[in-house]
């Protein structure tokens, strides 16, 4: 039986336009003939069809009432507004066909009772539009200061800011919660739209609860409504958001889960509370790691990139929208020091140079310590033993460095740790011992010693 009634109720929003056309044409209709009289006859039929579906919108519209969840507050202006709709329909119908039995209808003059019946239709059909979209629905584009001149209480949108610096000093309510809550659940729990009697705009909101009860359970998130209805799959009738409204991702969900958890504490920072700063990361600004300097440069000359792939050197743009180049000597393994100089007239525009498998010695640090805007160096198999890397320390922009295969030693790992930019280098198969320091710099620095192990699964031992 609930289930009639939840799918004869969700039938409101169809059969509620059909009254209202109904209706609508028929006063379009009387207005266009009232001189002319051509019409007479299909004229009261109309509102008679606009009377019969409005009882049918009116049932449906109670139904959903029923099995959705409204308050009454909410919903009675359009169910009585609705009522009276379909009654003055019937009473245009009644006048229309000169009915003796309603007395009153004789000496009512022509044109009351459409003028009556137009104003009921837009009252009604605001009120059905403030309970589906909210009663700011026609404000809601207007900017906060706009509304806030007009009266208008807003709910302001914050995106959750956190930092690596003050995430422990942050408050989780203010800073965290709430701006959850206000993003993604406001909007239908508010004093304007108390859909399931509920507010979630305030304190005093929260811990009231709705209809159904309360939906805060100290430390107890998965019986709490508020969070558990969040975890329901997203097709389920009693998930929310509902589907189509904005969704919290699932790292505000947990946070959500979290905070009822801890005791749900409207005062009190992050640090106050005790929470771990992994639940966090994902609200931390996203640093964007370019493998080229994050500023802009002029394009270098055609002439000189031209003449320099003549000699079998490798030369590409990094990106359409940025003048730095990458180059790649892969097809010139017998590239040396002394070739280096014919990268010069290109030096600035340089931020990534691989060099690997060419016949490069130490003395080609002190060449590379030219290119301002390195920022990933591939020596990789190369005969290098790292004798006066640290020359490369002034390269401000440095961010990767490959060792792979060289004669790069213990005694040379040290200087790497004076490079201010310098995130990672990779030392596989080179004189270093795998348990060296894996860290340098105070962690700044990652140096990856290679030789990964994929743990065995299941079916590598299957015999095809």
């Amino acid at each position: 039986m609930d289930v009639l009634k939840q799918l004869l109720g969700r039938l409101h929003p169809l059969i509620v336009h059909l009254p209202i056309g109904f209706m609508l044409l028929g006063l379009l209709l009387k207005w266009y003939d009232h001189k002319r009289l051509e019409h007479q006859k299909v004229i009261p039929l109309i509102f008679f069809w606009g009377g019969v579906s409005a009882v049918l919108a009116c049932v449906t519209g109670y139904l959903q009432y029923l099995g959705e969840g409204y308050a009454f507050e909410t919903v009675k202006w359009h169910l009585w507004s609705g009522i009276a709709t379909a009654l003055f329909s019937f009473l245009i119908y009644a006048n229309l066909k000169r009915m003796n039995t309603v007395a009153f209808l004789a000496k009512t003059p022509l044109l009351l009772l459409p003028l009556l019946l137009f104003v009921l239709i837009s009252f009604t059909g605001h009120q059905g539009g403030n309970i589906t979209h909210g009663e700011d629905y026609l404000v809601e584009p207007l900017p906060n200061s706009v509304k806030s001149a007009l009266g208008i209480l807003t709910f302001e949108e914050k995106a959750i800011a956190l930092t690596d610096e003050n995430w422990e000093e942050a408050l989780l309510y203010e800073d965290v919660i709430k701006p959850i809550l206000n993003n993604n659940c406001v909007s239908c729990h508010n004093p304007k739209k108390t859909k399931g009697a509920l507010l979630l705009h305030s304190e005093d909101g929260i811990l009231k609860g709705g209809e159904s009860g309360e939906v805060l359970q100290a430390n107890n998130a998965e019986e709490s409504d508020l969070f558990a209805r969040m975890i329901l799959p997203l097709e389920n009738d009693d998930h929310m958001p509902p589907e189509g409204k904005t969704q919290p991702s699932k790292e505000e969900i947990k946070l959500v889960g979290v905070w009822i958890d801890a005791g749900h504490p409207f005062k009190g920072s992050i640090k106050e509370i005790g929470l771990e700063k992994d639940l966090f990361r994902s609200f931390f600004p996203v640093k964007q790691n370019f493998d080229h300097p994050d500023s802009s440069i002029a394009a270098a000359s055609q002439d000189s990139i031209l003449a320099i792939e003549k000699t079998g050197i490798h030369i590409d743009r990094i990106s359409k929208s940025s003048n730095f180049l990458s180059i790649s000597c892969i097809n010139k393994p017998n590239f040396t020091d002394a070739d280096f100089d014919t990268l010069l007239p290109i030096k600035t525009q340089i931020a990534r140079l691989d060099l690997g498998g060419t016949e490069i010695t130490d003395a080609i640090f002190k060449k590379l310590a030219q290119l301002p805007n390195l920022t990933i160096l591939k020596l990789d198999n190369t005969a290098i033993s790292g004798q006066n890397i640290e020359l490369l320390s002034s390269l401000e922009h440095l961010k990767t460095l490959n060792l792979t295969s060289t004669n790069f030693g213990a005694n040379q790992l040290q200087k790497l740790a004076n490079f201010n930019n310098l995130q990672k280098v990779f030392v596989f198969d080179t004189k270093l011992e795998v348990s060296g320091p894996k860290t340098l710099n105070d962690s700044k620095i990652i140096v990856d010693y290679g030789n990964y192990e994929l743990p065995q699964i299941a079916s590598d031992s299957i015999i095809y």
